[in-house]
Parts: structure tokens; C-alpha cells; sequence
């Protein structure tokens, strides 16, 4: 009985074996033989998903002074961040919300775990940042000039500050202070 069985299972996989040898090919060209469609241009929805926004201004004036070996993060103070928000649909400025404070909290934790010695500060209702560098020299920063509502920057006290990607801090830790 099983060798019926298995003889009967060979003979099945050799007849598919020889339909699919038959009819794929045949079935690759007829589909290819029919007229080609043009391709549709992507049309936006509307012009309001196309236009390009900035940053509100900041409703502030104050500068934050910033010593060697910091790390400053920025927000939009209250004033811009209603700006945003009335801007914005509500699930993507929630989406926005929550991927950056993920991003300044993993960001956080990466700067005391790996560079304890970096004093962190935080940036809300600052239009300036005044970076005193080890030479007596000062790096002003209108964040007014940043399009972005959050941000993380570093300084040394040696290079001119920069502004990281959170999403690789890591890596741009580690690339700016080795230097």
C-alpha cells in the first residue's frame, strides 16, 4: 500500500514538473504581449501638503550661555509650539511629539552613560545660545535660523559647536569629540 502510494505521489510531482514547464513559459508571454499602461503622475491631494513651512520665530530674546564640554538641548517654546501644532494634523504633530522626546531620552542616556563629564542643558524659551569656546572667544547661535523644533547640540570648547542627529548620536558623539 505505501509503495502505491509513493509510486502515485512520483508520477503526480512529474506531471506538475511538466504542466509548469509548459504553462509558466506560455503564461510569461502572453502577459508580456499586452499593451503597455502609462504611468500616472502622483498628484497631491491638495496644496497644502505641498508647501514648504518654517519654524515660527521664537517669542524670546534670552540667551543661554554655554560653557566647554555641553550638551544643549533645544525645544520650541510655548508660543511656537501652538504655531506648530494649529500647522500640523494632530496625528502627525503627536508622531513628532513623540519621536523627538524618544530621541532626547535615548540621547540623554547615551550622553551619561558614555560621556559623563559633558554637562547637559536644556534650551526652552532661549532664542540664543552664546558657546564660550577655551580661547576667550564666543560662537553665537540664533536658533531662530534652525528650521528644526528640536535639536541636541555638543561643544568642546575647541571646535565650533554642532548640531547632531539624534537618530545617530552615538556615532556623532563619537565622531566630534574625537577630535
Amino acid at each position: 500500500m505505501e509503495a502505491c502510494f509513493v509510486s502515485l505521489l512520483s508520477k503526480l510531482v512529474r506531471m506538475k514538473s511538466y504542466w509548469l514547464r509548459m504553462f509558466f513559459p506560455a503564461a510569461i508571454l502572453a502577459s508580456c504581449t499586452g499593451p503597455v499602461k502609462p504611468k500616472q503622475d502622483i498628484v497631491p491631494v491638495s496644496a497644502e501638503h505641498t508647501e514648504a513651512r518654517t519654524k515660527p520665530p521664537s517669542s524670546f530674546s534670552d540667551t543661554l550661555e554655554i560653557a566647554p564640554n555641553s550638551a544643549v538641548f533645544y525645544y520650541p517654546d510655548s508660543l511656537q509650539d501652538l504655531h506648530i501644532k494649529a500647522v500640523t494634523e494632530p496625528g502627525v504633530y503627536k508622531s513628532i511629539v513623540h519621536e523627538n522626546e524618544y530621541q532626547m531620552r535615548y540621547s540623554r542616556k547615551v550622553l551619561k552613560q558614555y560621556y559623563p563629564g559633558i554637562s547637559v542643558r536644556d534650551a526652552r524659551n532661549i532664542r540664543y545660545l552664546a558657546f564660550h569656546k577655551k580661547d576667550g572667544h564666543t560662537f553665537y547661535l540664533d536658533l531662530n535660523t534652525k528650521n528644526d523644533a528640536y535639536g541636541l547640540w555638543v561643544f568642546d570648547g575647541i571646535q565650533k559647536p554642532e548640531l547632531l542627529d539624534m537618530t545617530n548620536v552615538e556615532t556623532e558623539l563619537a565622531d566630534y569629540f574625537r577630535h
